[in-house]
């Protein structure tokens, strides 16, 4: 049983960027109903979705299901596999940012949520419509500056094994 639990509570490595990308894209619709409606119940499946995806990766989250199991699919694009550390880091400071919005949100500072939303939806629209994904970026940053160790993300490090799982 704890194989079982441990395999649950897993991110996936690599990752599929289509996949990533699609999901973005579903936080930029979720963030932007937030934005334009106020209705503060949005954040709860917003915050609930970057949980999920910190703890287990698109297994218990509805929208990285939906994306990684209907959507990519159907979209015929080829897979594009990317290390899966930095899109976890991403993923987590989603959860902040969305745990944050909540937070605020409850403590009546509708504007600061809404911020904190708008910011967040920023970073998911570079993400899902440009491809480029800020979390990684940092993450990368601070593998230079040696915060977080080589040990968490070895294609990160060495671009031969990036450019080996490229070739996949």
């Amino acid at each position: 049983m704890p194989g079982k639990i441990s395999s649950l509570f897993s991110f996936p490595n690599p990752v599929n960027e289509v996949s990533a990308r699609v999901v973005a894209g579903g936080v930029v619709l979720m963030s932007a109903a937030f934005v334009v409606t106020q209705n503060g119940w949005i954040l709860l499946p917003l915050s609930y979705g970057f949980i999920a995806r910190v703890l287990a990766g698109p297994r218990l989250s509805p929208l990285g299901r939906l994306a990684t199991h209907f959507i990519t699919p159907r979209l015929g694009l080829p897979q594009r596999l990317v290390p899966g550390p930095p899109k976890r880091f991403a993923q987590t400071i989603g959860m902040l940012f969305s745990l944050t919005a909540s937070v605020l949100w409850l403590f009546d500072l509708h504007f600061a949520a809404t911020v904190t939303i708008g910011l967040l939806a920023l970073a998911a629209s570079l993400e899902s419509f440009v491809g480029v994904c800020l979390g990684c970026l940092i993450f990368s940053q601070l593998m230079l500056w040696k915060i977080i160790p080589a040990s968490i993300c070895a294609e990160c490090n060495d671009i031969t094994l990036r450019a080996a799982t490229a070739r996949q």
